[in-house]
């Protein structure tokens, strides 16, 4: 009776931590940020970077691209333990003499898997991909 009243146990605890991995927060990578067509003020190109929250979280900022209508940003940000449905935030700024300028936000609520967005601001459009969850 004991070995039975074990094997149960170990069985719901097994089925109890299949569930938690489903349901618990997971990583999250932002990566291949590009933009195109980003206007500068007046007729300068503008000199963008890029800021990246998931949630709550801040990640920081990337690398600054000089004179860059097109960028490609190399840089990648990685979340851990974010739960599912949060917000994905992507600023494009404009880095100027004084205040920079912000270029414009895109937002997405993230879903289990790989995903590219595009997002379109005022002046350009803005497209990277993501990935959430563990790989199986």
């Amino acid at each position: 009776m004991a070995s039975l009243s074990l094997s149960l146990g170990l069985l719901v605890l097994c089925a109890l931590a299949l569930v938690h991995c489903d349901l618990n927060d997971g990583p999250i990578r932002v990566y291949d940020i590009r933009a195109s067509n980003l206007k500068g003020r007046f007729f300068s190109k503008p000199d963008p970077y890029v800021k990246v929250w998931c949630g709550s979280s801040f990640h920081g900022k990337s690398s600054i691209l000089k004179k860059q209508e097109n960028p490609t940003w190399p840089d990648q940000f990685n979340f851990a333990n974010i739960l599912p449905n949060a917000v994905l935030t992507v600023e494009v700024w404009d880095d100027v003499i004084g205040p920079d300028r912000h270029m414009g936000t895109c937002t997405t609520t993230i879903r289990p898997g790989r995903h590219t967005e595009t997002c379109h601001l005022k002046k350009g459009t803005v497209y990277y991909t993501y990935s959430y969850g563990y790989s199986h």
